[in-house]
């Protein structure tokens, strides 16, 4: 199985960190290492990630942008998984993600789904397949190809150094992860597996924060369409033009 670092930048969430590391702990494939980046936090978050054995990595530069490339950078593994400290990871969540690279050579990156599991339950699945399906349809559609979602996804180390220099990472009113994608781009081989689950807190679904995510969305297009619009895309998907 190939080696796998798991990268989770954080920024004053010390008690969603301890779950999420509490998790990672539980893995049936143990992850060659976690990094934790701490992104300018005011509260033990750092202090959560030492204590459960995790590497961290300072970036004072506030935003998931910088503080993911930071995290990637940094990362001594063969495959970088990367999820959010408010992830909840199943125990075989490493095992599927090092069995898919390990299946196919090809492949450069995978991501998945995630549960609510702070809603109610009659009310998480029905909620989760909304909301993430709706992010998985549109962003397909803009990207020409599957997209990647930060709190569940993993990219092979090789593909990241390639792009590494590309990503908007001083922008931190981008999507990271569509960022990440869109950088990726066509050619490369993304892919969405339904069975790679985690759980996923309901903060998501805040309408105050909303807004935000959508004026973020606009942005993450507004950055990277000009260079190749979604028509491109998906002409280069499948294989017309150059």
């Amino acid at each position: 199985m190939p080696t796998i670092s798991v990268v989770i930048p954080v920024r004053d969430d010390a008690a969603p960190l301890e779950a999420c590391l509490r998790a990672l702990r539980g893995q049936r494939l143990a992850p060659y290492e976690i990094v934790v980046v701490d992104n300018a936090s005011s509260d033990a978050s750092a202090d959560v990630a030492r204590r459960y054995g995790a590497r961290v990595v300072a970036e004072p530069r506030v935003g998931i942008p910088a503080a993911a490339a930071t995290g990637y950078d940094a990362a001594r593994g063969e495959l970088i998984a990367r999820c959010d400290a408010d992830s909840r990871p199943p125990p075989d969540w490493l095992e599927r993600i090092a069995a898919a690279f390990a299946d196919d050579p090809t492949l450069d990156a995978v991501t998945g789904s995630g549960t609510f599991y702070d809603l109610p339950r009659w009310c998480a699945r029905p909620l989760s397949v909304l909301y993430l399906g709706s992010f998985y349809v549109a962003t397909h559609l803009a990207l020409g190809h599957p997209p990647l979602w930060g709190s569940n996804m993993a990219v092979r180390s090789s593909a990241w150094r390639a792009v590494a220099s590309a990503v908007h990472r001083e922008d931190p009113e981008l999507h990271d992860d569509i960022d990440l994608a869109f950088v990726l781009g066509p050619r490369r081989r993304l892919r969405y597996d339904r069975t790679l689950r985690v759980g996923v807190s309901g903060r998501s679904l805040d309408p105050a924060g909303l807004p935000r995510r959508f004026r973020r969305a606009g942005r993450t297009l507004a950055v990277n369409w000009p260079a190749c619009p979604p028509w491109v895309r998906w002409a280069r998907r499948w294989g017309i033009g150059s």
